[in-house]
């Protein structure tokens, strides 16, 4: 066998709160892991900016919109998300339990996260979930997985979820 495949993988999935994200997880640990490898799934979370209005009073001063203690509420908030998104996907990965689990959160621009963690980590691979944006929300939003694909210099993964037969009736 040969050192690169002994060593197992370094996987980087990118999760949110949106279930497409989830859906890439789960598909990744059925169909990408290994059972009894070495590999290792790396959870990234990338925590959005927190948005800070200030605007300018009458004598050119900035006037912030929000006091202290609101920003700390967003703040909180904020982490709580944070935590969530990661508890649930490390709910999915305790499910296969041969797989080493590593969890990161970031704060910035999903696309500056993802590629600088993928960059930084040295990943063999990058999985994430597309929202499936239509043409137009695509262009006003950008796709963080078509940015993605294009600036790693590792493979990268994208994983559609299948729309349920639910949604067709």
């Amino acid at each position: 066998m040969a050192e690169d495949e002994s060593k197992g993988r370094k996987i980087l999935v990118a999760v949110d709160e949106g279930e497409e994200s989830m859906y890439a997880l789960s598909w990744c640990l059925s169909n990408i892991t290994i059972q009894n490898s070495k590999d290792t799934v790396v959870l990234l979370y990338a925590k959005p900016p927190l948005a800070v209005y200030s605007g300018l009073d009458g004598t050119g001063t900035a006037v912030y919109l929000f006091s202290s203690n609101i920003m700390l509420s967003m703040e909180s908030y904020r982490n709580a998300v944070a935590e969530g998104v990661m508890q649930k996907a490390k709910n999915l990965c305790s499910q296969h339990s041969d797989i080493e689990v590593e969890a990161m959160i970031e704060s910035g621009d999903a696309r500056d996260v993802i590629c600088g963690a993928a960059e930084k980590l040295g990943v063999d691979m990058l999985v994430m979930g597309s929202h499936g944006y239509g043409l137009i929300k695509r262009a006003f939003l950008g796709s963080v997985s078509n940015h993605c694909a294009q600036n790693v210099k590792c493979p990268v993964l994208i994983v559609k979820r299948p729309k349920s037969t639910a949604e067709n009736k």
